[in-house]
């Protein structure tokens, strides 16, 4: 018996992969945000701070202020190490917000003091419970100072040791999608949805299901234990050409210019997503040229059909270097920050640092000096006691030295006295 149309077009379910997502930090709760205000479905959403005033303003549906009673709400002050301290002192709760969830999503900007210290240690958690571990995280502008870079490469190198991978956004190259009118708000703007850009296209890949699918074994068997960097492109078009342009805007994206190329990836997982009338063309042509570059890597695609989307085209890319073993984490950034971590934590600390000044030794004179030589010389022989050295005073053999073109000069005569002469030699002074 032949099925019907209406049989066989039967609407294939939407896949449902648990993912919690968590915005951590000032940057990270303004990304959770626009994800949130743009209706990001199937996925909840977890706000950490150390900032009571910006989590009272998330519209997260879970709020966690890590902070201690002793500082009593003013937060981080930029020092990592305190975000960390925050973090391990509340390390039982942030394991319990991971238990149960597949993928977890961690967003912060790096170079502060609570996405840089707070996200390696919720990483560290989350992996504890068995999850998949995504980190989207932003590095800050040149102009934000050497300090601020030097402390987000460090929170980088120790989130990437903690999570399976960790997509990175550097700041510095949205001034290539700027111009020199472009305000300080509509920057930072365009910051946030590129990151949340690439949740929202990971996000739909672990929840699209169509004729070719990627499953989450897939993803987790290309991310999971990597610890790695990966870079991270989405990129949308609509109308006749849209494969062309989608091409061209992955190409040019910021998270992908500038870095390695394609080719030099070990793995490349590529997505698809289309409405009704997506042609097995347009799949083929993004394809080719995606396989042209990466002919030494690993590459994983999928396609699926939305029927929201009309005559759009998204493709989602996730390109990955594969790593031997898991790198060891970075050593912390100096007994200083660990020192002022326990001067502001630890009020009953009463250690104070050694003194550096060495006091002098104490003068001794002729007298006591032989009183403690014979003092110490007690039992000696008499013979071996050395006898002082009796001090005379002498005159040395000095020379007059020739007057040179002036030899033949006369003499200065002063009061019977020859002014030529030293005045030692004149008035028979003994010099020692």
């Amino acid at each position: 018996m032949n099925s019907t149309p209406a049989q066989s077009a039967i609407e294939t379910p939407r896949k449902e992969t648990n993912c919690r997502i968590f915005g951590i930090g000032t940057a990270g709760l303004n990304v959770i945000e626009r994800l949130i205000r743009g209706g990001l479905s199937s996925a909840t959403f977890v706000a950490l701070n150390t900032d009571p005033h910006s989590l009272a303003g998330s519209p997260a549906a879970q709020k966690l202020q890590l902070e201690t009673s002793l500082l009593s709400g003013l937060g981080t002050g930029g020092d990592p190490e305190r975000g960390r301290v925050f973090a391990e002192e509340h390390l039982a709760k942030l394991k319990s917000l991971c238990e149960g969830v597949e993928v977890v999503f961690l967003v912060a900007g790096l170079g502060g003091g609570a996405g840089t210290g707070i996200a390696p240690v919720l990483a560290r958690a989350a992996k504890e419970t068995g999850a998949l571990v995504l980190g989207f995280v932003m590095l800050p502008f040149d102009c934000e100072g050497y300090r601020r870079q030097r402390l987000a490469e460090h929170g980088l190198e120790e989130l990437k040791a903690a999570a399976d991978a960790v997509v990175c956004l550097m700041n510095q190259r949205v001034f290539k999608l700027i111009d020199q009118n472009t305000s300080v708000r509509e920057t930072f703007e365009i910051t946030n949805e590129l990151l949340a850009d690439g949740i929202r296209g990971v996000r739909r890949l672990l929840s699209q299901t169509g004729p070719i699918e990627i499953h989450l074994s897939e993803f987790c068997a290309l991310l999971r234990d990597r610890h790695v960097e990966s870079s991270f492109a989405v990129a949308e078009a609509a109308g006749p050409t849209r494969a062309q342009q989608v091409l061209d805007k992955l190409l040019a994206h910021p998270m992908l210019e500038g870095g390695p190329p394609l080719g030099d990836f070990d793995s490349v997982l590529i997505s698809l997503v289309g409405g009704p009338d997506l042609a097995m063309a347009e799949i083929d042509r993004v394809m080719e040229h995606v396989n042209r570059q990466c002919e030494h890597a690993q590459v994983i695609m999928g396609a699926a059909i939305e029927e929201t989307f009309g005559d759009r085209l998204a493709v989602t890319l996730v390109a990955t270097h594969h790593a031997a073993e898991k790198p060891e984490a970075p050593p912390r950034l100096g007994h200083q920050h660990e020192e002022l971590a326990t001067q502001l934590l630890d009020r009953g600390a009463t250690r104070k640092p050694s003194s550096r000044i060495v006091p002098p030794a104490p003068e001794l004179t002729l007298e006591k000096m032989e009183q403690i030589m014979a003092r110490q010389a007690a039992g000696m022989p008499r013979k071996a006691l050395p006898k002082a050295a009796k001090l005379r005073q002498t005159q040395l053999p000095l020379e007059i030295i020739s007057k040179g073109r002036f030899d033949k000069s006369e003499p200065t005569i002063h009061k019977g006295e020859d002014l030529d002469v030293p005045t030692y030699i004149r008035r028979g002074i003994a010099l020692n």
